[in-house]
C-alpha cells in the first residue's frame, strides 16, 4: 500500500509540477511585456527582476487550483486508460484508498493557497505598486480601478463603475473638506486626458448631478442644493504621489485588514453616502470570499477531477488539460459574474462565487459514491 502511494503521489507531483510550469509561463507574458517596457525606459535589471518576482504570488493563486486540477485529469485518465486502476481495485483496494493521496495532496495546497492570498500575494502586489510609483513608471490613470473608491487623489475620493481605455462610466466623484464630503458629482459617463508635463489628470464628466452643500445653512450638513450640469471637470494632481506611500488597493490588503475594514467600513469611509457605503462593503466582501473560494477550489476541482478522468478513457494529455480549461472557464465565469454586481448588493453576490465550489464538490462526492 505504501509503495502504490508513493507511485500516485510521484505520478501526480510530476504532472503537477509541469502544468504549474507551463500555466504560471503563460500568466507571466504580461508581466513580460510590463518588464520589457521598463527596461526599454532604463530601469536596472535588479528592479526589472524584482517586479518580476512580485508578480508571481498573484499568479500562483490563479495557476496552483489550475494545476492540481489538471494533474488530476491527467492522472486518473492514464490510470483509466492502461487498466491499472482496474486491477488496483482488484487486488481488494477500495476506490477511497485509490484516490485518498491526491485529495490529501489537494488539501495541502489548499492551505498553502490561504496563505498566499491572505498574506502574500497582497503584500507582494502592493510593493510592486509602490516600487512603480516611486520610479513613475505607473500611469496615473491606472490609479481609478474600477469598481472601488479610490483615495489616492488629495481633497478627492473617486469611483468608477466601469472603465476602457480613457472612457469611464457610472463615476461619483467625493470633494473633501475638512468637516467632510462638501460636493458630491455624479456622472454618467467621462473621459480621461493627462498632462503629464504639468503631472495632472482631468476627468471630463458629461450627464451630470452635483450635490453641493447649502451654504445658506453653515453646520446642518444634511442639507444640500441639487444641481444638474451637461460637462463638469475634475482636475486630479498626482505630482506629489511619488513622495507619498501608495495608498493599498482592496487587493492589496491582507486577510485581516480586509475583514477589519468590512467590520468598521463606516469608520473608514465617513464621508460615504448609505448606499455608497454598501457598495463599497460589498466589494470587500467579495474579495475575501473570492480569496477563500480560489484556495478551496483545488479541494473541490481534485474531488471533481478524479471521476472525470476516471470515465474520460483516455491517455492523451490534450483531453484532461481541454477538461481543466473548459472547468476553470466556468468557475472564473462566477469570479466575474460577481464583480460586476457589487453595486447591487440585494443580489448577493459574495455568495455566487461560492456556486461552482460547492457544486464541484457535490458533484464530484456523487460521482465517485457511484463509481464505487
Amino acid at each position: 500500500m505504501r509503495v502504490l502511494n508513493r507511485y500516485l503521489m510521484t505520478d501526480f507531483f510530476v504532472s503537477f509540477g509541469m502544468t504549474l510550469l507551463v500555466f504560471t509561463f503563460v500568466m507571466s507574458l504580461g508581466a513580460v511585456v510590463k518588464a520589457i517596457d521598463l527596461g526599454a525606459r532604463g530601469v536596472s535589471g535588479l528592479l526589472l527582476l524584482k517586479f518580476f518576482s512580485f508578480n508571481i504570488p498573484y499568479m500562483l493563486t490563479f495557476t496552483l487550483p489550475m494545476s492540481v486540477l489538471t494533474a488530476t485529469l491527467l492522472l486518473f485518465g492514464r490510470l483509466s486508460f492502461d487498466g491499472e486502476l482496474t486491477a488496483m481495485r482488484a487486488s481488494g483496494m477500495s476506490l477511497w484508498q485509490v484516490i485518498a493521496p491526491v485529495v490529501f495532496i489537494s488539501i495541502a495546497v489548499s492551505t498553502l493557497c490561504i496563505a498566499i492570498t491572505a498574506e502574500i500575494a497582497p503584500r507582494a502586489r502592493h510593493a510592486m505598486r509602490s516600487a512603480l510609483v516611486q520610479l513613475g513608471a505607473e500611469d496615473p490613470i491606472n490609479l481609478l480601478e474600477a469598481g472601488r473608491f479610490v483615495r489616492d487623489f488629495p481633497g478627492l475620493m473617486i469611483y468608477i463603475g466601469s472603465r476602457s481605455g480613457s472612457r469611464v462610466t457610472d463615476v461619483i466623484v467625493y470633494e473633501l473638506a475638512d468637516e467632510g464630503a462638501d460636493r458630491n458629482v455624479r456622472a454618467k459617463y467621462g473621459t480621461l486626458r493627462t498632462d503629464k508635463e504639468a503631472k495632472v489628470m482631468y476627468i471630463d464628466l458629461y450627464e451630470v448631478r452635483i450635490d453641493q452643500r447649502d451654504e445658506k445653512k453653515q453646520g446642518d450638513t444634511s442639507q444640500t442644493q441639487y444641481i444638474n450640469a451637461s460637462h463638469y471637470p475634475v482636475r486630479l494632481d498626482f505630482s506629489e504621489m511619488q513622495n507619498k506611500t501608495v495608498r493599498r488597493k482592496v487587493s492589496d490588503l491582507v486577510f485581516f485588514d480586509l475583514l477589519n475594514a468590512i467590520r468598521d467600513i463606516k469608520g473608514i469611509f465617513p464621508e460615504l453616502k448609505k448606499e455608497d457605503m454598501n457598495r463599497q462593503r460589498m466589494t470587500l466582501v467579495v474579495e475575501a470570499n473570492k480569496r477563500l473560494a480560489l484556495s478551496i477550489s483545488c479541494f473541490a476541482f481534485t474531488l471533481l477531477a478524479v471521476p472525470l478522468g476516471m470515465r474520460s478513457k483516455r491517455k492523451e494529455s490534450s483531453v484532461g488539460i481541454g477538461i481543466a480549461l473548459l472547468m476553470v472557464f466556468f468557475f472564473y465565469l462566477f469570479i466575474i459574474v460577481a464583480n460586476s454586481l457589487v453595486k447591487h448588493p440585494e443580489f448577493r453576490p459574495d455568495l455566487i462565487v461560492w456556486i461552482p465550489v460547492i457544486g464541484a464538490e457535490i458533484a464530484g462526492y456523487v460521482l465517485i459514491r457511484r463509481m464505487m
